[in-house]
């Protein structure tokens, strides 16, 4: 939203500057792209006959060509599959009208929920964004396929004369810009609090390890509870038993008054 303020606020864009980066993006097969909303200049196309053309190129292509007219200035109709897909030279990605830079939509209306979603369409445009088009061989427009994850592509806008045919300016190649890279399935953190596959085993480990600990010691304890009972065949009471088996009787019945081992010792 903070990019959106910032285009609508301004009154007028250098006009070399390059196609700018969307934030939030890009995804692994798209790239969201802000329109050059005020970037050209509105006497070039007095009549309102202009339109606009998004190239797009990888970065590998730009050592080869980033030409996007011919020695006549009209624009290069070379397609993705020409390219393949912008690894041998641009390519031309989209078409649409140029941005009306005099009647933008309303600071008020981005407080609308209902609204903000086609605000973002008129002033961002999404590189890849067609899964179709590829594929459907009636499709005669310009196809906008889906881009090579983990690669670097670089944008460029021209303003076109469509009476004419001829390309009255364009911007600045883009900075490179990449897309995300796959995940592989065994790098994806699907455990609560992003604990990796070591963490776990250690603290199950230590678990195990400290259930056992406790255990002992409850057993210890109990052991020593039982034994200290009036009833109960104590330690002291094994001892008296396998050394004064007279006395056993005895220490059963008064158990109460039973002496201790070492004050029968000493006796």
């Amino acid at each position: 939203l903070f990019v959106l303020w910032f285009v609508l606020g301004a009154n007028c864009l250098l006009q070399d500057l390059p196609p700018q980066l969307a934030t939030n993006n890009p995804t692994l097969t798209t790239v969201a792209l802000e329109k050059p909303f005020c970037m050209f200049d509105s006497s070039l196309c007095p009549n309102k006959s202009c339109i606009i053309y998004l190239y797009a190129m990888k970065e590998s292509a730009s050592a080869i060509s980033s030409q996007v007219t011919d020695n006549t200035s009209k624009p290069l109709d070379s397609t993705f599959h020409q390219t393949s897909g912008g690894q041998l030279g641009p390519y031309k990605a989209a078409l649409f009208n140029v941005p009306d830079c005099a009647s933008p939509p309303k600071l008020a209306d981005l407080g609308d929920v209902n609204k903000v979603s086609d605000i973002l369409k008129q002033y961002l445009f999404r590189v890849g964004d067609d899964v179709n088009c590829l594929y459907d061989p009636n499709f005669l427009a310009v196809c906008n396929p889906p881009l090579a994850p983990d690669t670097t592509y670089r944008f460029k806008y021209v303003l076109l004369d469509s009476t004419e045919g001829i390309v009255k300016d364009q911007t600045l190649w883009s900075d490179p810009i990449k897309t995300r890279k796959v995940k592989l399935p065994l790098k994806i953190d699907t455990w609560p609090g992003r604990r990796s596959g070591d963490m776990i085993v250690i603290t199950s480990i230590l678990s195990v390890l400290v259930f056992l600990l406790l255990a002992g010691f409850l057993a210890s304890v109990s052991s020593d509870i039982i034994c200290l009972l009036p009833g109960g065949i104590s330690y002291p009471f094994q001892l008296i038993s396998e050394a004064l088996p007279e006395l056993t009787s005895l220490c059963m019945f008064l158990s109460h008054l039973c002496p201790l081992p070492q004050e029968i010792h000493e006796a």
